[in-house]
């Protein structure tokens, strides 16, 4: 059956933990992760519930594949009501933390309430216990990492943390295991933070079992691994990483550059992957040291890399974390594109830097490079000054002033502590809102919507804010997967968007990580549960699972206050037409497409749903 059918309630207030039975009823429904967490959410928590309020809860939870064999079957989701944008936050990460909770006998964690002092929460297996935490509370995400692992003297112990912003409120905080993998967006880790939680600690000596037809899932994930091992964008990303895509996106005009200003960058080639592999003059070293790959996973998109030490950023100084100067997390595209492409600068060292703090302090790269990217363009207008900044000459394309605004931000001090409000309060306070590039609050990943019609619909709609991988049309529009749409072309894109959409809910749901669906398909995915899973599981009952989900969670931001008013762009993207390059002339036109999105949808003119789309989709009256 491949859940362990045990959910781990934790509440903080009154320093209690108890198990309780997974609710099978929704798991029939939801499946898990993204979808079954947010069931729980939606009957648990009130949708106008203060984000920071104990009354909020954070839901730790695994799909039915995480664990197994399955190809990608490492991830684990968190999922909140978002302090970044009031709206419904699920954020997925990989790494060995959500196999650690499945092997510790856990489906899902749920933390409530609010403890009375820093604590961190320790879980072996089914013995749950919430301890002190004031000596690492005001510490980095990699001090806590040591002193936790230091105290346990277990090497195999996995943990989640959230650094210095996360307890003092910045409102993009993130949640960080393994030391460089993320539950990175919406905030998710502000609100572990507001619970006065600095970590989460895992240790599960039980592994998964419990699969339904243990050969018959054998052949289905060997049969998976071999259509990834076969697939061309599959090999990429392992060979090249996710940034794979800065010289591509650059190349059909639609990366966004200098705060979405252009839409080409002139030095891009100096942020790609290509870039990272080439070997520098101070030690013969790339910056790319290895690939690195998350549990069960046949791909390894991430990057290892080190910092060239004659970097500014490095050179003697003693005051950085040794990881600083040996190999972390390296660049993703999103990083190198928010610290480098967004801000104006070419400089990779710089941007790993940038990037390995994001990493250390636990905050969102997206957020942090798009408010500075926004603060960069007030100053250049000359509504800031230095007397703003702290000092810092805050032009385009100034390396040493984007990296002195990451460091601020991870200290969460002066000009940092504004930056961390986000980029629509930061612009707001300073009377230019319009130059905040989000939706819902929630800052623009690396697309230029102007140049890929149907990420413009995908971000106006996302239930999370601006978001590439809620719906990735750019992956038809200009990569060619699973088949090659016109990226300037509006029609038939809420059809392609609502398909890209609810598939991405089902792999989100099952444990996967979405970029698998590069190369398998919903019928993979079917087969693999159908084999693990009691039930029947087709590809025609997921499909409506996955739009089940994404209706679910239309409701509950609807329900927080949300309307059709808000699935919309910043003028910006549908108003200044792109200069240059092969989308030169265009803006988004989304006008053209939101209507036909909600049609395809089944929902009233107003964004709301249908009575007939919930009796279909067997959601609540």
């Amino acid at each position: 059956m491949s859940w362990t059918r045990q959910v781990l309630r934790i509440n903080l207030t009154d320093r209690t933990s108890a198990s309780e039975p997974l609710n099978m009823e929704w798991a029939e429904l939801y499946l898990g992760q993204r979808g079954l967490a947010t069931k729980y959410l939606t009957e648990e928590v009130d949708p106008m519930v203060d984000p920071l309020a104990p009354e909020n809860s954070l839901y730790m939870v695994t799909g039915p594949l995480t664990g197994t064999m399955a190809s990608t079957g490492g991830r684990y989701s968190c999922v909140t009501k978002s302090p970044l944008t009031n709206a419904l936050a699920c954020s997925n990460s990989g790494g060995f933390f959500g196999n650690e909770m499945k092997c510790a006998g856990w489906d899902m964690i749920i933390i409530e309430g609010k403890a009375s002092s820093p604590v961190y929460i320790s879980i072996v297996n089914e013995t749950c216990e919430i301890l002190p935490a004031d000596e690492i509370w005001g510490k980095s995400v990699w001090e806590a990492d040591e002193w936790l692992h230091t105290k346990t003297q277990d090497p195999q112990l996995r943990i989640a943390a959230i650094g210095v912003p996360g307890e003092n409120g910045n409102l993009y905080s993130a949640i960080v295991n393994d030391l460089h993998r993320a539950a990175g967006r919406s905030g998710v880790g502000t609100v572990l933070g507001s619970k006065n939680v600095k970590a989460v600690t895992l240790r599960g000596t039980k592994g998964v079992g419990n699969i339904k037809d243990p050969k018959r899932f054998f052949t289905a994930t060997q049969k998976t691994k071999d259509i990834i091992a076969n697939n061309e964008m599959a090999q990429g990303l392992g060979a090249l990483g996710t940034n794979v895509m800065m010289n591509h996106m650059n190349e059909v005009g639609a990366l966004p550059t200098r705060n979405w200003r252009d839409s080409t960058f002139e030095g891009a080639a100096k942020l790609s992957s290509e870039a990272m592999m080439v070997p520098r003059e101070s030690d013969g070293k790339a910056n790319l040291t290895r690939p690195g790959a998350c549990f069960a996973c046949t791909i390894a998109c991430g990057r290892i890399s080190t910092i060239d030490p004659e970097h500014f950023t490095i050179k003697n100084r003693d005051d950085v974390h040794k990881y600083f100067k040996s190999n972390s997390g390296g660049n993703e595209y999103e990083a190198a594109w928010a610290f480098g492409v967004d801000t104006g600068v070419d400089d990779l060292d710089a941007v790993t830097y940038a990037n390995f703090i994001s990493n250390e302090q636990a905050f969102d790269p997206i957020s942090a490079g798009a408010a500075i990217a926004a603060a960069m363009e007030l100053f250049e207008l000359g509504i800031l000054t230095k007397e703003d900044t702290d000092g810092i000459e805050l032009t385009f394309g100034n390396a040493e002033a984007m990296v002195k605004c990451v460091e601020l931000i991870a200290k969460h001090e002066g000009f940092g502590k504004e930056l961390a409000q986000s980029s629509l309060r930061f612009c707001t306070k300073y009377g230019r809102p319009d130059l905040a590039i989000v939706v819902k609050g929630q800052e623009f990943p690396a697309y230029d919507a102007r140049a890929v019609q149907g990420m413009g619909l995908g971000y106006a709609t996302s239930n999370r804010g601006a978001c590439h991988v809620r719906g990735y049309t750019n992956g038809s529009e200009t990569a060619g997967i699973p088949f090659k749409t016109d990226p300037l072309a509006t029609e038939g894109k809420a059809e392609l968007l609502m398909a890209f959409q609810d598939t991405t809910s089902i792999f989100d749901s099952a444990g996967i990580c979405t970029f698998s669906s590069f190369a398998q398909g919903v019928e993979e995915v079917a087969d693999q549960l159908d084999s693990a899973c009691e039930g029947n599981w087709t590809a025609e009952r997921l499909m409506l699972l996955g739009e089940r989900v994404w209706n679910m969670e239309r409701e509950f931001n609807n329900s927080a206050g949300f309307t059709a008013a808000d699935d919309t762009l910043p003028p910006r993207l549908l108003e200044e037409h792109i200069k240059e390059g092969p989308a030169k002339g265009h803006v988004c036109e989304l006008d053209k497409m939101l209507p036909n999105y909600y049609e395809v949808r089944g929902w009233n003119t107003d964004g709301t749903l249908t009575d007939a789309t919930r009796k279909r989709l067997s959601l609540p009256l």
